[in-house]
């Protein structure tokens, strides 16, 4: 089984204008209203793949309860910890080719609620192999509450795939004694752990050689249209992908991090591996919807994919 944490989820709320006036009245039929959040999209593309996964994290409120039973709609297993607060909304405005977003920073979560998440989370890990985390924390929540969550699989010598950004993956880096299984951040995400200036390919591969990287097995460098740099223990490979129309890359990223747990939870070599977390992330761009692939298209994607051992 694959759990994914998502500790600060939303509801995504969208509204397509064919203009947006400033300061006057905006009318709209072209609305959706789906469960957001990063691990809820790697949740999505999992269940796409026939993937026995279970979602969890924090919700609360009126706004908690329309996003357990938007997964619900979907046949999602979910075990939340309901908190006092009210799940945040996350708005974003399509208009004239340009997106115009307003993002709730989510109520705080208090100590108490934050003891018993960890508790819950050790509970419903005991028959899974594979956990992601991803995405920001909500507030309250200091940055170093992902370390908590990798000592308990730590204990349950449970894989951890990581997905986050700025004080959380630097502190999980830099400081903490246990380190995720793998972490999957982009070109921006990875130089912005020791400010490093990092122009080449190659500057890429000589700081992931760094020690700072020596515990963590998996490092997947998501490069856009370009693919992806691999590092595997002490191998390095380049992902090659095909060039595709891009309909929507948001979520594309988390797409690719549900095909490294499904590579994971599936015994792939790291070559599949590879192949399978580049199709999610190419075949989640090419869908309207965020967190959505297309699973006919999984063959003919994968197969134009290609892993160069560098």
């Amino acid at each position: 089984m694959i759990v994914t944490v998502t500790l600060n989820p939303s509801i995504d709320i969208s509204y397509r204008l064919e203009e947006f006036l400033i300061d006057d009245v905006n009318r709209t039929d072209k609305v959706s209203k789906t469960p957001g959040g990063k691990g809820l999209n790697v949740t999505r593309v999992l269940k796409q793949l026939n993937a026995n996964v279970l979602a969890t994290g924090f919700i609360g409120g009126r706004t908690g309860e329309f996003l357990e039973d938007g997964l619900k709609d979907l046949s999602i297993d979910t075990s939340f910890l309901k908190v006092k607060g009210n799940t945040r909304n996350c708005i974003a405005v399509l208009h004239e080719g340009k997106q115009t977003e307003i993002l709730e920073s989510g109520e705080e979560i208090s100590k108490e609620e934050q003891e018993e998440f960890l508790s819950l989370f050790e509970k419903i890990i005991k028959k899974a192999s594979v956990v992601t985390i991803s995405g920001s924390v909500p507030p309250g929540i200091a940055s170093d509450y992902y370390e908590e969550l990798l000592k308990i699989a730590g204990r349950n010598n449970i894989k951890v795939i990581l997905d986050t950004s700025g004080n959380s993956l630097k502190n999980i880096v830099l400081n903490s004694e246990i380190k995720p299984y793998c972490i999957k951040p982009n070109e921006t995400e990875i130089k912005q752990i020791e400010g490093k200036e990092i122009n080449t390919k190659k500057e890429l591969i000589e700081y992931l050689n760094s020690n700072i990287f020596d515990e963590i097995e998996l490092v997947v460098v998501t490069m856009g249209g370009e693919g992806a740099l691999v590092k595997y223990k002490n191998e390095f490979y380049n992902a090659e992908i095909p060039k595709i129309k891009v309909v929507n890359p948001v979520g594309s990223g988390d797409s690719t991090v549900a095909g490294i747990a499904y590579g994971l939870e599936n015994n792939l070599s790291i070559e599949e591996l590879i192949k399978y977390a580049m199709t999610c992330g190419i075949l989640n761009t090419m869908e309207e919807k965020t967190g959505f692939i297309n699973v006919n298209e999984v063959e003919n994607i994968k197969n134009q994919v290609k892993v160069i051992k560098l």
